[in-house]
């Protein structure tokens, strides 16, 4: 073979070569820019702001969804958690965060949980509970609690007429029935039981001194732990069993469902707080009072369920 018939076949031979590995490479940055492409799977649940009330609720701590009436109530400190300066009231606001009623029941002193069972509107205010006449916004009666030192949330056994409530300072849950204020446990391993959440058998609670969600058996009293990590606990909003939000007052909002825990909210940094929650489930709404910044917030709640 003539040496000119070589060149030209090791020239073709290379040409050909080039060719080749530069399609190589050209495929292999399109599989890697289509991988990259690929969206991550969404989180389990996320929280999307729909409203903000006017900054006339005055150190709001606590939010309450009447079904029957379809409003929300919401108590206002108005002072000092603790300061008997009868300056506290219960306001009335619609389900777009509009005040129906900003004073609709006013001269208590430090009001936080509430709760409604036959028409009344139950509400710790320190160290008595206080029985609420809704259709007359009326104070019916006061109801000293013996020793109490920070009453603080309610829950209602609607079918049992029991009205349960927490001393967060005393390490107590507390009972209202038939007219009468009973203790039903007291353990210092409630660790300054905060926000109640009543359910057939049990009660889940969040607790302000040691981060933990627990649940405490109606019948045996045995208090079990259900996640661990909910700084400063304070209300609770069931979706189902199993299945909850939980605020942390310092600013924080968790999703816990079954075991698992994960944060939705975190609003520390810019020093909003996240006082006693509620879940409106036909609206998937969730409202959470902000405490020293007087206001009440609205999220939509988002479950995604492609994980």
């Amino acid at each position: 073979m003539k040496l000119q018939n070589v060149a030209a076949l090791l020239l073709g031979t290379l040409l050909l070569y080039a060719c080749s590995s530069s399609q190589q490479q050209e495929n292999t940055t399109t599989t890697a820019t289509d991988s990259a492409k690929i969206t991550p799977s969404k989180p389990r649940a996320e929280l999307i702001k729909k409203w903000e009330t006017d900054t006339v609720l005055t150190t709001c701590e606590s939010v309450l969804y009447d079904e029957a009436s379809a409003l929300l109530y919401v108590s206002n400190i108005n002072g000092a958690p603790l300061e008997k300066n009868k300056k506290g009231f219960i306001s009335r606001l619609k389900t777009d965060g509009s005040i129906e009623n900003l004073y609709w029941v006013k001269g208590l002193n430090a009001p936080k949980g509430m709760g409604i069972l036959d028409g009344k509107l139950y509400v710790t205010d320190i160290d008595e509970l206080v029985e609420i006449d809704i259709q007359k916004a009326k104070v019916l009666k006061k109801y000293p609690v013996k020793g109490a030192k920070f009453l603080n949330d309610i829950t209602v056994d609607a079918n049992g007429k029991v009205v349960y409530f927490s001393d967060m300072e005393n390490n107590k849950i507390h009972t209202f029935k038939n007219g009468k204020v009973e203790e039903f446990l007291s353990d210092t391993t409630l660790g300054k039981v905060n926000g109640l959440h009543f359910e057939v058998d049990r009660i889940v609670f969040a607790t302000f001194g040691d981060a933990k969600l627990k649940a405490v058996d109606l019948s045996t009293k045995k208090v079990s732990i259900l996640a661990d990590g909910i700084e400063t606990g304070d209300g609770i909003a069931d979706i189902e069993r199993d299945v909850y939000l939980v605020s942390g007052w310092n600013g924080e909002v968790y999703f816990f469902e079954k075991g698992s825990l994960t944060k939705l909210l975190d609003t520390k940094e810019a020093k909003i707080n996240a006082a006693d929650i509620e879940y409106i489930t036909t609206n998937k709404l969730l409202l959470v009072p902000t405490f020293f910044k007087n206001t009440v917030a609205a999220y939509e709640l988002v479950i995604n369920n492609n994980q």
